[in-house]
């Protein structure tokens, strides 16, 4: 039988997989340049080329590329002054970087729970625990229950599809709250017509070969704080004071992008409105073939949002169903095709266990019975067909 591998990852032959990079544009012409020219590493005309280009495609004003999204949003947190025993709202349905990345800056993730109809940071949540679960005290908001300042929210566009920001972003100006936007999931995704990634004071991208678009590895920190885009470029870049002496004035990081990777994703970048139309053409076949299946719940989109489908997920009620989320996806491994459920709970996670703890049983809920199905932007129509029949002769 076929074992999962981790999205992005080149599958074995035969296997439909996943996610995977789509390479059809001017990435070997612009690879090409760099060994020519021998800028292969974290400096070089592609660099600045990459984040001049994605700045302008969300008409922004600053965007600092970085190693990787998990990088990103450590270094946002740090900026926007997130310090050690801090606590950051993190909803608990997410990859585990964003908590990683408070726990970098030596703060803690404080986990929401996420809403069941679009299955995001819930408002009402957050609400809940900003207005009875915390405090003023000598001008800062503080938790009731630890006692630690709480300095920032993070909320994260989960699977393509956008938070719905206007209550959160609310929240965040009566409370005082810094908000960094994970948008690693979602380029191209859009809240009321503005694009995520400018809808906070800082957002967070990923490039990671899984996503719609790749550099390999690779993300990107975007603002319009001018002060904030060069706080990060100096800590990503070892927080270099005199370049020529090596001075250093504080503690950085070895967070830059190369030369290389940049230079793909610029390629990349420039077909990007081709793949966001392409991701939204898989995910209309699969609700077309899959909606009307008792015990199956596909992916919806808000009437507030546009979303950039990244993983097309489906909601498996087993009873109606026949077969649960897991047993679905051994089912599709014996055919060789891949699928993921989702992620953890983060509440849940033994790397978390010291964060306060969280009710979050929507998020508990998902986890047990959401699977994602095969998204690449290369996927086939046949390749599809072939899921499709899976899945239906499953459900019968």
């Amino acid at each position: 039988m076929p074992t999962p591998s981790e999205p992005g990852a080149p599958p074995p032959r035969g296997v439909i997989p996943l996610s995977v990079p789509e390479i059809k544009g001017n990435e070997w012409r612009y690879l090409k340049e760099c060994l020519e020219t021998n800028w292969i590493s974290s400096a070089g005309p592609f660099v600045s080329r990459f984040e001049a280009d994605l700045a302008a495609y969300l008409r922004a004003q600053q965007a600092v590329a970085v190693v990787n999204g998990t990088a990103a949003l450590h270094v946002a947190l740090l900026c926007l002054g997130v310090e050690p025993e801090d606590e950051v709202l993190v909803p608990s349905l997410t990859f585990i970087a964003p908590a990683n990345a408070v726990r970098y800056c030596g703060a803690w993730p404080v986990f929401i729970d996420v809403e069941p109809e679009y299955w995001q940071m819930d408002p009402e949540r957050l609400a809940d625990f900003l207005e009875r679960g915390c405090r003023r005290e000598g001008g800062e908001l503080r938790d009731k229950a630890t006692g630690r300042r709480v300095r920032a929210v993070l909320p994260v566009h989960l699977l393509g599809h956008p938070v719905e920001a206007g209550p959160i972003l609310d929240l965040a100006r009566r409370f005082g709250l810094a908000v960094v936007e994970d948008a690693t999931e979602s380029l191209g995704a859009r809240y009321l017509g503005r694009p995520v990634g400018r809808l906070g004071d800082a957002a967070c991208f990923s490039f990671n070969g899984n996503k719609t678009i790749s550099t390999g590895g690779g993300g990107m920190i975007v603002t319009d704080d001018e002060a904030l885009a060069e706080r990060a470029r100096y800590l990503t870049t070892q927080a270099k004071d005199d370049p020529v002496e090596y001075v250093h004035g504080q503690v950085g990081f070895n967070y830059r992008l190369t030369n290389l990777q940049a230079a793909l994703g610029c390629a990349q970048l420039e077909r990007l409105a081709e793949y966001l139309a392409v991701k939204r053409s898989i995910a209309e076949r699969y609700g077309r073939a899959l909606g009307q299946i008792p015990g199956l719940e596909p992916m919806a989109e808000a009437d507030w949002a546009e979303s950039a489908w990244w993983l097309y997920t489906i909601k498996i009620d087993p009873d109606r169903f026949g077969l649960s989320s897991r047993e679905l996806m051994a089912r599709l491994a014996e055919r060789g095709i891949q699928s993921r459920p989702l992620w953890q709970p983060l509440h849940l996670s033994p790397a978390h266990r010291g964060s306060p703890p969280a009710d979050c049983p929507v998020a508990e809920e998902l986890h047990r019975s959401c699977l994602s199905l095969p998204s690449s932007v290369g996927l086939r129509p046949e390749e599809q067909d072939r899921v499709i029949e899976v899945v239906v002769e499953a459900a019968g």
